[in-house]
C-alpha cells in the first residue's frame, strides 16, 4: 500500500515537473496548432460566395482541401525525417508567417481554376510546417507521465478556429466580402500565433540527444524504426483508423454548415451550431487526454471514435429540430476535437520517440488524403444527389469500422 501510495506521489510529482518546464510550449503549440485547420473552417462560409461568383460546383470549391492533402500526403514523411534530423522550431516559424500571407492571397482567386488550384498549392507547400506532426513531435517530447493532457491541450489550438472563425468569417463575407475575409483571416490570424511560436517553440528531442550524447548515464530516445513501424500492426490499424475517420470527419466539417441549412436551418444559426461544435471539441480534446492518461487509452479511443455513428444518425432524422440537431453537432465537435489527438497518443504509445517525426508523417499522410478526398467526395455526393444523405449513412458505418480498428490493439512492443 505504502509503494502504491510513493508511486502515485513519484507520479504527481514529474507530472508537476513536467507542465512547470513545458507549460509555454504547449501554449506555443496549441496556438500553432490553429493554423492548420483555419482554411478547412472558413471554406464552409466561403463556399456559396465563390458559387454565386464563379459558377462553380461545390466539388470544384473543395479543391481547396484536396490541393492541401495531396501535398500532405506526399511530403509529411519528408517532413517528419526533417523534424527528427533538424528539429521543428525554425520550421515552425518560417511556415506559420508565410501561411498567413498564402491565405491573404485567396482573395485574389479571378475564377480560373487552374489559378483556384495553382493558389492552394502555394497555400500547401508553405504550410506544411504547420501541421500537426511539427507540433505533436515538440510536445511529445517534453512530456511522458502527462502526455495524454498536454496532447489535448495542444490539441484545442484547432478547436480556437471551430469557436471563432465561423462566427467571424460569417460577419466578413456577409459584411465585406470573402475576399476581404481571406485576407483578415490570412494575416489578421497568423502574426499573433507568430509572436507567440517564437516566444515558445522549442525542440525537446533534440535537447534529449544533445544531453544523451554529452552524459553515457543519459538514456536515449527509444522506439521502432521507420521499417519497423510500417510492419507494425497496431500501427497499420491506428492508421486505417484514422484515414476513415478524417475522410468522414473533415468532410462533416467543411460541409456542416450547408448540411444543417438544408434542413431548414438558418445559416446564421448553423454558423452558431457550428461555433458550439468547437467549444464541445476543446472539451473533447481535455477529456480524452485526461482520461488517457489514467485509464485504458485504447478503450478509450474505440469508443471516441464509435461515438459520431449516433451523431450522425441524428442528423438524418432531426429535420432542422433545434434539440436532435445540438445534440448531434454537440457528438461531433467532441469526437472531433480528439481523433487527431488519439492518432498521435497512439502513434507514440505504439510507435515511441526516436523516429516520430517519421511515423506519424505517414500518419500525417493519412490525415491529409483523409481530409482532402471526404470533402470533395462529400461535395460530388451533393451535386449528384442534391442532398448530404449518404454522406451522413456512409459516416455511421465508417465510425462503426474505425472503432473496431482500435478495439484491443495489444500491447506496446518496445519500452515506454
Amino acid at each position: 500500500m505504502n509503494s502504491i501510495s510513493q508511486t502515485d506521489s513519484e507520479s504527481r510529482t514529474k507530472l508537476a515537473d513536467e507542465w512547470r518546464a513545458g507549460w509555454l510550449l504547449v501554449l506555443a503549440c496549441a496556438v500553432g496548432m490553429s493554423m492548420s485547420g483555419l482554411s478547412t473552417t472558413s471554406l464552409g462560409l466561403a463556399m456559396e460566395p465563390l458559387q454565386r461568383e464563379f459558377g462553380w460546383s461545390r466539388a470544384t470549391v473543395s479543391l481547396a482541401t484536396l490541393v492541401p492533402a495531396i501535398v500532405l500526403v506526399l511530403f509529411s514523411p519528408l517532413v517528419g525525417a526533417v523534424i527528427d534530423r533538424w528539429g521543428s522550431r525554425t520550421l515552425a516559424i518560417v511556415s506559420v508567417g508565410l501561411t498567413g500571407a498564402a491565405l491573404a492571397l485567396v482573395s485574389q482567386a479571378n475564377g480560373s481554376i487552374g489559378q483556384w488550384i495553382g493558389l492552394w498549392l502555394f497555400y500547401s507547400f508553405v504550410g506544411l510546417g504547420t501541421k500537426m506532426t511539427v507540433w505533436t513531435a515538440s510536445v511529445s517530447g517534453a512530456f511522458t507521465t502527462g502526455r495524454g493532457l498536454a496532447l489535448g491541450v495542444m490539441m484545442t489550438g484547432s478547436a480556437l478556429v471551430q469557436i471563432f472563425i465561423p462566427p467571424i468569417m460569417q460577419i466578413l463575407v456577409d459584411g465585406y466580402g470573402w475576399r476581404t475575409a481571406y485576407v483578415v483571416m490570412g494575416l489578421g490570424w497568423s502574426l499573433p500565433v507568430l509572436v507567440l511560436v517564437i516566444l515558445g517553440m522549442r525542440d525537446p528531442r533534440q535537447e534529449q540527444r544533445i544531453a544523451a550524447r554529452a552524459d553515457s548515464t543519459q538514456v536515449a530516445v527509444g522506439g521502432l524504426t521507420f521499417g519497423q513501424a510500417l510492419r507494425n500492426i497496431p500501427l497499420i490499424r491506428i492508421g486505417l483508423s484514422t484515414l476513415l475517420t478524417m475522410m468522414v470527419g473533415t468532410a462533416i466539417m467543411v460541409h456542416q454548415v450547408p448540411i444543417l441549412t438544408e434542413t431548414g436551418i438558418a445559416r446564421s444559426d448553423a454558423a452558431l451550431y457550428a461555433s458550439l461544435a468547437g467549444i464541445a471539441a476543446i472539451i473533447g480534446k481535455l477529456a480524452t487526454g485526461w482520461m488517457s492518461d489514467r485509464w485504458d487509452a485504447v478503450l478509450i479511443s474505440t469508443l471516441t471514435m464509435l461515438a459520431p455513428a449516433l451523431a450522425f444518425a441524428l442528423l438524418l432524422v432531426s429535420s432542422g429540430q433545434m434539440v436532435p440537431t445540438l445534440i448531434a453537432m454537440v457528438i461531433i465537435g467532441y469526437t472531433t476535437g480528439a481523433k487527431l489527438q488519439i492518432s498521435a497518443f497512439l502513434t507514440g504509445r505504439y510507435g515511441g520517440l526516436s523516429n516520430f517525426g517519421k511515423i506519424f508523417g505517414v500518419m500525417a499522410s493519412l490525415i491529409g488524403l483523409g481530409a482532402g478526398t471526404g470533402s470533395v467526395i462529400a461535395g460530388a455526393i451533393f451535386d449528384a444527389y442534391g442532398n448530404y444523405d449518404p454522406v451522413l449513412i456512409a459516416g455511421i458505418i465508417a465510425s462503426v469500422i474505425c472503432a473496431a480498428l482500435l478495439f484491443r490493439l495489444g500491447e506496446p512492443q518496445i519500452e515506454q
